[in-house]
């Protein structure tokens, strides 16, 4: 194993999700693994990091061939501790992240914990992915995503990604999908987000929840419509948010 490549894994559901397992388990063999995720579930961090307190890595059993670790941090928390402890030195090729329970399709990417890791690792310069199933429920059957985790993970080790850029892939869930598409991410937004709630003392208290519009469902060139239609997803994205094709028109507002 000492000439195979080496693969990070991380998510954001901790270091106990039953999907983490299944993308271990399902890219065994393609290299060296390691994997590092959050000892508790950090859904919707983003790319949020810690800086008030101490972190910390511990090892967990090795799940097959993998060396596991647990971060009481955030899933950056994770990529950036274990480039700097288990695989500070080594050569990284490639960082997977997932398998998340639940759809990070449209405009989740922003939200998503499990993006948040694909990114870190994307301004590194490794080629990063993100896996999710279409189904949050800690039971949710994975046995359909394998053969495509394996063969998106095996294409990016051998061919690499553009500069820049890495892959949020979504599967669906509930079926064999049809085949694979490169799609962009549909367009919507969140309505709907919070109930209201009162508590034993009369205080207002408010849980998120929402409903996801759907503002092209017509459109077959995003990952909503295609997922829809029981295919994977793979849409290419950055972690550079700069809006290049504006920066003459917004010299010209502010008079540059």
């Amino acid at each position: 194993m000492s000439d195979s490549p080496t693969i990070l894994i991380c998510n954001d559901d901790s270091v106990d999700a039953p999907g983490l397992r299944c993308l271990i388990e399902s890219v065994s063999g393609l290299g060296h693994i390691i994997a590092v995720a959050p000892s508790t579930p950090q859904s919707g961090k983003s790319s949020a990091i810690t800086v008030d307190k101490p972190l910390r890595i511990a090892r967990r059993p090795d799940i097959g061939q993998a060396e596991v670790y647990a971060v009481n941090g955030t899933p950056v928390d994770c990529v950036k501790l274990a480039m700097h402890t288990v695989l500070s030195g080594k050569k990284v090729a490639a960082v997977l992240s997932g398998i998340n329970h639940g759809s990070n399709a449209g405009n989740c990417v922003i939200y998503s914990g499990t993006m948040g890791a694909a990114f870190e690792a994307c301004m590194l310069g490794i080629p990063a992915i993100g896996f999710s199933l279409l189904h949050h429920s800690w039971e949710a059957d994975f046995s359909q995503c394998g053969h495509f985790v394996r063969s998106i993970t095996k294409a990016v080790i051998d061919k690499g990604l553009p500069k820049g850029i890495c892959l949020n892939v979504n599967i669906p869930a509930r079926c064999i999908p049809n085949g694979v598409k490169v799609v962009k991410a549909g367009e919507g937004y969140w309505t709907e987000e919070y109930v209201d709630y009162i508590d034993p003392q009369g205080r207002p208290f408010y849980l998120l929840t929402g409903r996801y519009i759907d503002t092209n469902p017509e459109s077959d060139q995003t990952d909503s419509y295609w997922l829809d239609r029981n295919y994977v997803t793979v849409v290419p994205v950055r972690p550079d948010p700069t809006a290049t094709d504006c920066l003459e028109a917004v010299g010209n507002i502010i008079g540059e």
